[in-house]
């Protein structure tokens, strides 16, 4: 008696894996937060304090957050916010298209190295303007400013992150039988 047997290969993209999963951190606690905080359950304000203390560390201006759960602000400001949900929205455009399409900035070497840097200036040069007294904190304002430096960031990153892996179709044969094939 002989069965065949085919297995998909499943091969998994750990840099993908991991990428989204911080991903997802930064698009949930941020906004989660405040109401961790708030709820004065056991261990949720203890986490809540974890993602104030990352807040605090990566976002220039925490104490702009929005005031979500009064006394309680977001952990970022919605500069920091606006980056994010760009991050997020390259996400998703990758999972529909694959990485196919003109806009992911990657193709184009050097080139797009350079368009990705300069648009994700846009973040750095508000908060600039905004120390040199050119306007002040606005969330309506930082917030497009924090979205253009995330889209310019995820169009050229989401493609080198996230390549497709195929895993290919192995034929197991196996058989209960003994073959000799000496002669």
């Amino acid at each position: 008696m002989t069965r065949v047997a085919f297995s998909e290969e499943l091969q998994v993209n750990w840099v993908s894996l991991i990428a989204d999963f911080l991903l997802v951190g930064m698009v949930f606690g941020p906004p989660i937060a405040p109401f961790l905080a708030a709820s004065g359950v056991s261990l949720l304000p203890g986490i809540a304090d974890i993602i104030y203390f990352m807040g605090n560390h990566v976002c220039p201006q925490p104490d702009m957050g929005l005031d979500l759960a009064p006394p309680f602000i977001m952990a970022v400001c919605m500069r920091c916010y606006g980056t994010v949900t760009g991050l997020l929205i390259t996400r998703l455009l990758y999972g529909v298209t694959g990485g196919k399409g003109f806009y992911w900035l990657n193709q184009y070497g050097w080139g797009g190295a350079a368009l990705a840097s300069v648009l994700m200036m846009a973040y750095p040069l508000e908060l600039a303007a905004q120390i040199f007294g050119l306007w002040s904190f606005n969330n309506y304002l930082v917030t497009p400013f924090g979205l253009i430096t995330g889209l310019a960031w995820g169009l050229f990153t989401m493609p080198i992150l996230h390549r497709w892996q195929r895993g290919g179709t192995q034929i197991l044969v196996m058989s209960d039988r003994l073959y000799d094939f000496r002669e």
